[in-house]
């Protein structure tokens, strides 16, 4: 296991149709490191945005895809998501308010 810090944690966070509407819910998603545990992230989390309280973290690992470009085969790179629910007394998440 990495020894990662709370700001390598989260990488970037997951646009899609399906994330802005579970939103309502005061679930996120996040595009997080391969190696960082559920409690990494909800510490990241907390840490990271004020007034956030995690209730629950699921995660996801994602295989890379087979790509193939002429007669070279490869694949792309691994992903780890992870879809954070905040309580419900908690302040929503800057970064999703404008979208």
């Amino acid at each position: 296991m990495a020894d990662l810090k709370y700001y390598d944690v989260i990488l970037k966070p997951i646009v899609t149709e399906k994330s802005m509407n579970s939103m309502s819910e005061k679930k996120y998603t996040f595009s997080v490191h391969p190696e960082a545990t559920k409690n990494q992230i909800r510490e990241a989390v907390e840490k990271m945005f004020a007034g956030t309280k995690v209730v629950k973290v699921n995660t996801m690992n994602l295989d890379g895809k087979n790509r193939r470009r002429g007669n070279t085969v490869g694949k792309t790179a691994k992903e780890k998501r992870a879809v954070v629910q905040l309580t419900a007394d908690s302040a929503d998440i800057e970064i999703f308010s404008g979208l």
